[in-house]
């Protein structure tokens, strides 16, 4: 577990709305690493390195346009690279970046214990590391949710939801994920505890194609499970594939989507954990910008979580449309 630290009372006011156009400057995973800039001038007081884990999750490209709008907002040069889902690849991106002088390097990582040696380097040359959505040991500042404090948040709901005691369940999730494992293991301890009765994990490997596999080989395994519970936007996205509207096997899960918002309003989606990936965006570049300003580092903004049901979905419509 990290350490809590007190959130600033204020940020930069960001100009939003810009949409996914901002991420014409990304890498394709396919490509070398390109500058993402809106003016697409160099700054020489702000160049920041950010690895992302993929460009095909909604979650990851809405994280990827909150942080250009912070640096466009703040005058900072962001280049985004793409590891697409492999983990050494993520440490060369890192290394690069050391190599091509960025003045700090955000990390969203795949692998938390594989990604520290290039951190551990990155940081010995003086550059401050940020890390998203994923805990880096060693860190400046980690932005994004407490995995395990969320997981078990969740569970408390579906407990006091009446969702649990005596009731089955399945999980589709990512093994090679240390936060989906964290999410995992924090809910399934809190409502086993509380009367519910698992049967089996099936890996969806952090790929939404093969999510939706897994999930199907979960549901014929366990044809009568009573729900589904999915660790992170490509297992939640499978296992709606997976299952039919009229399923007597509900799902409850983590992240938005418009395919996931349609399960929500047809009753096959009962509860989604929804993070706000913009926003840690956005706020990992401020405290980027504010810690070559001089500033201290805060250690950890915490950006909440939100349990999205039938009585909320409509606040999250026009992203998700």
């Amino acid at each position: 577990m990290h350490t809590r630290f007190p959130r600033r009372a204020a940020f930069a006011t960001l100009a939003l709305g810009a949409g996914f156009a901002l991420l014409t400057g990304c890498t394709t995973g396919n490509e070398p690493t390109t500058e993402a800039g809106g003016s697409g001038e160099s700054s020489d007081s702000c160049s920041i390195g950010m690895t992302q884990i993929n460009q095909t999750a909604i979650f990851f490209t809405e994280m990827n346009a909150g942080a250009q709008e912070a640096a466009d907002e703040l005058g900072c040069e962001l280049t985004i690279a793409n590891a697409n889902n492999d983990s050494a690849r993520q440490s060369s991106d890192i290394e690069n970046f050391v190599t091509q002088g960025v003045d700090a390097i955000i990390v969203v990582a795949i692998d938390v214990n594989g990604v520290s040696p290039a951190v551990e380097s990155a940081q010995s040359q003086g550059i401050p590391v940020i890390a998203i959505d994923a805990e880096v040991e060693g860190v400046d500042t980690f932005v994004g949710v407490d995995n395990e404090a969320a997981g078990a948040e969740a569970a408390k709901w579906a407990i006091d939801a009446g969702l649990v005691d005596g009731k089955s369940y399945g999980v589709v999730d990512a093994k090679s994920s240390f936060i989906q494992n964290q999410r995992e293991d924090s809910f399934r301890a809190a409502i086993d505890a509380a009367g519910a009765q698992y049967t089996q994990s099936v890996n969806g490997d952090n790929v939404q194609e093969k999510a939706a596999t897994a999930a199907q080989d979960l549901v014929t395994a366990q044809p009568d499970l009573d729900f589904v519970y999915t660790t992170g936007e490509p297992a939640t996205v499978g296992a709606v594939a997976a299952l039919s509207a009229d399923s007597a096997t509900k799902i409850i899960g983590w992240d938005l989507t418009a395919e996931v918002i349609a399960g929500i309003d047809d009753g096959l989606v009962t509860a989604v954990i929804q993070q706000d990936p913009r926003q840690e965006g956005v706020e990992a570049v401020t405290e980027v910008h504010s810690i070559l300003g001089g500033a201290e580092p805060q250690g950890f903004i915490d950006v909440p979580i939100t349990i999205v049901t039938s009585d909320n979905v409509d606040d999250f419509r026009e992203t998700f449309k």
